[in-house]
């Protein structure tokens, strides 16, 4: 008869019932241990729970509080943009400025700037043109162009004309050159161009440039012959700089005056006219005049001068 199930480990050798016996004895020994070891320490589990919570629990508490510091501070991109040198801070000579930027009221003619031309010459006789300086015995004077004089604009510039010989010769625009004379030409004195060239070659290619020379002279201003308190018109001359607005002082504030082709400023109305006057160059220094009575075709001194550019 087969034995039953049950039997079976009592047919083992006795060596491995020793092995079996010294097997099970180590596995109570170690029971007994971990016993002893949770009876010594009931909140171990506890606390091991919780000091690996306790990270978590202060990252989690960590990142509301620096999120609202660290989302309005700027990327490393824009953090390294104010270190990048500025152009005009980087480079070892200061880059120069437009025309335009240094003369912001500046109109066809601005500094900085050389107009090719021509020059042919003309008798200038007593000095006087359209620019209604008046008679000059300074002879070194010139028309400029039409395109150029701009509405008068030009009327007192002072510019320095350059032959192609290397000749130079400084003028003041007192006048006007109609056509046919060309964008870029100047018609010079006959003694301003007989310093450039011999006047039988009539006509002669040129350079220029506008100038703002040292003057000992001080601005005056001239109303105009039927001037009054309803109705003037008012002149600066002698100004170092081209003149951009002239402006008189009214019950409203300053009131900037149109300009006419012969280099007077309109107050149709009467408006300012024997108040105080403000003078502003292409440059926009600007220069206040007080107390001048309206003295038709008198120059008055104002005592003030443009600086020097």
């Amino acid at each position: 008869m087969a034995s039953s199930p049950r039997s079976r480990p009592h047919r083992r050798s006795p060596g491995k019932r020793r092995t079996a016996l010294v097997s099970a004895a180590v596995v109570a020994a170690v029971a007994v241990a971990v016993s002893l070891v949770v009876a010594l320490r009931p909140d171990g589990e506890t606390k091991a729970v919780a000091s690996t919570a306790t990270p978590a629990a202060t990252t989690r508490s960590a990142t509301p509080h620096s999120t609202p510091t660290q989302k309005p501070k700027p990327t490393p991109e824009p953090t390294s943009t104010p270190k990048k040198p500025k152009p005009t801070k980087a480079s070892p000579t200061p880059t120069p400025r437009p025309a335009s930027a240094s003369a912001p009221l500046a109109g066809r003619i601005r500094p900085g700037v050389d107009y090719k031309g021509t020059a042919t010459f003309y008798d200038a006789g007593d000095g006087d043109g359209a620019c209604l300086f008046g008679p000059t015995d300074d002879v070194m004077t010139a028309a400029m162009n039409t395109t150029d004089y701009e509405t008068s604009k030009a009327c007192g510039a002072y510019v320095q004309v350059r032959a192609a010989s290397g000749a130079t010769v400084t003028v003041r625009i007192t006048n006007e050159c109609p056509l046919p004379c060309a964008p870029g030409q100047l018609d010079l004195s006959a003694q301003a161009f007989a310093r450039l060239a011999a006047p039988v070659t009539g006509q002669i290619p040129i350079t220029w440039r506008l100038l703002s020379p040292a003057v000992s002279e001080k601005i005056s201003v001239r109303y105009k012959t039927g001037s009054s308190r309803y109705w003037c018109e008012i002149q600066a001359v002698g100004h170092r700089n081209p003149l951009a607005r002239l402006e008189v002082r009214t019950a409203g504030g300053w009131q900037r005056l149109t300009r006419t082709e012969y280099n007077y400023f309109l107050s149709e109305r009467g408006a300012g006219c024997g108040a105080a006057i403000r003078l502003t160059d292409i440059y926009g220094e600007t220069l206040t005049v007080d107390g001048l009575a309206i003295r038709p075709d008198v120059a008055q001194p104002t005592g003030v001068q443009f600086a020097a550019h």
